[in-house]
């Protein structure tokens, strides 16, 4: 299994509640594709973009560590291009 960091954008406008089930969401797509999260964390609450995404001037932050089989990551990069609620992701291998 190989040791990744995963940041994701999600929307500014979600309730608390939709908030806490894009993050169960994405810990779930990484236990399901045989991952381990070894830590998640909201990086920062809601942070001015650089540039707008999809319309968006701000976003919430979210960081994952995680190890994962290298064949779930293509599953977890096309449900997360996929997604309405996560506007912009990044996903790094820390092997490398």
């Amino acid at each position: 299994m190989n040791k990744y960091e995963g940041l994701f954008i999600v929307k500014p406008d979600l309730s608390e509640d939709e908030r806490k089930k894009v993050f169960d969401q994405i810990a779930d797509s990484i236990t399901k594709n045989n991952g381990k999260v070894n830590s998640a964390n909201i990086w920062s609450e809601k942070r001015k973009l650089t540039f707008p995404i999809k319309k968006f001037q701000d976003g919430l932050y979210y960081v994952v560590d995680f190890n994962m089989p290298p064949e779930g990551i293509t599953k977890i990069n096309y449900a997360y291009k996929l997604s309405e609620s996560v506007i912009r992701f990044l996903i790094i291998n820390k092997n490398a």
